[in-house]
């Protein structure tokens, strides 16, 4: 049986920031029988039901041969983090009906190769945790904010703790992670509602927009006047090289993103490096999937914390593959709120 398959393709190669135009939304068809995935062939197909929008795509979508991550092939379908549900099996480890989470393709059904599988996860049904936590809080987003906060930045009970992006589907967690674990926790973010969700829905101790702040190196003295022991570095740019003379000594930056890099080719100044040397500072760029060995211990501890009702979690769920390409675009100037998702329906 032919059915239709909606997909997202990436039309061409970018320099800047993504446009909606970059993209285009087509329907080829997909055959649905015993015999996809071939015998032989230990591939699955599965019907994507949830994918994930996340700033590194960005990187994909640009011609770059030094990145830990290869870019999309143009005319090809966009891939990313997804839930999926097995269609059909060629593979011992899954069956039908089977849901999983990992790399996909933007498209309602993804037939998924031996190279790829092996990066899936199974997911157990639980009726306290939505399928789609599955690509944020319990999924990679989630895993970065703890392998970073724990792992990169060696949190100690009652230290600064300074989280840029704050309302994001990372910053999000490592503020609630670092309150949990005693320390006094500032965010920032891009708009007031935003502010205002940090302070009264995650529980920082205080929020700012840093749009407001002319000066961000002396809003960060205001907010923090005895120094910023952890930075969590989601943007870089100005707010990193403000951090960066705030620190106290012995701070740790872990550097997660640079959301303020435009172009790979428009380089960044920075006034206050001096800082790294003069109060021995750490700072540390890292990939979550260096720590995978990780997520057990993650998965369980985050679940658990979740279900206590120590840990809450916002989602921004746009729904149908049509509306992928805004929803993706979208979180490079803020308009989400949370954890940007697609329901593809």
């Amino acid at each position: 049986m032919a059915v239709e398959n909606k997909q997202v393709l990436l039309k061409g190669y970018i320099e800047t920031m993504p446009k909606e135009t970059d993209m285009e939304v087509k329907v080829s068809e997909i055959m649905i029988t015993n015999h996809n995935p071939p015998k032989g062939s230990s591939s699955i197909l599965v019907k994507n039901l949830y994918l994930s929008c996340d700033p590194y795509m960005k990187a994909r979508m640009q011609y770059y041969r030094r990145s830990y991550i290869p870019s999309f092939v143009p005319g090809q379908p966009i891939e990313g983090f997804g839930v999926s549900q097995v269609v059909n099996s060629d593979h011992p480890d899954f069956k039908a009906g089977d849901y999983v989470a990992g790399m996909t393709g933007w498209e309602e059904y993804t037939l998924i190769s031996p190279n790829h599988i092996q990066q899936l996860r199974k997911i157990d049904l639980d009726n306290d945790i939505p399928l789609s936590y599955h690509l944020g809080v319990l999924g990679m987003p989630g895993f970065t904010a703890y392998v970073g906060f724990f792992e990169v930045c060696s949190p100690k009970k009652g230290e600064n703790v300074f989280v840029s992006t704050a309302s994001g589907a990372v910053g999000q967690l490592v503020g609630q992670l670092a309150k949990l674990h005693g320390c006094y926790v500032v965010g920032t973010a891009g708009s007031n509602d935003k502010v205002d969700l940090l302070k009264n829905k995650f529980g920082f101790d205080d929020a700012f927009n840093y749009k407001d702040e002319p000066n961000l190196v002396a809003a960060l003295k205001r907010y923090f006047p005895q120094g910023i022991d952890i930075y969590f570095d989601n943007v870089g740019g100005e707010m990193l090289d403000a951090a960066l003379r705030n620190m106290r000594n012995f701070g740790r930056i872990a550097a997660c993103g640079i959301l303020s890099l435009k172009n790979l080719s428009d380089p960044q100044s920075f006034y206050h490096l001096n800082n790294v040397i003069v109060k021995r500072l750490k700072i540390q760029g890292f990939i979550q999937s260096d720590y995978l060995h990780l997520f057990p211990t993650f998965l369980e501890h985050v679940t658990t914390l979740y279900k206590d009702g120590k840990l809450v979690y916002v989602e921004d769920i746009k729904e149908g593959l049509e509306n992928a390409p805004s929803a993706l675009v979208g979180i490079f100037s803020g308009k989400n709120i949370g954890k940007q998702v697609i329901r593809v329906v």
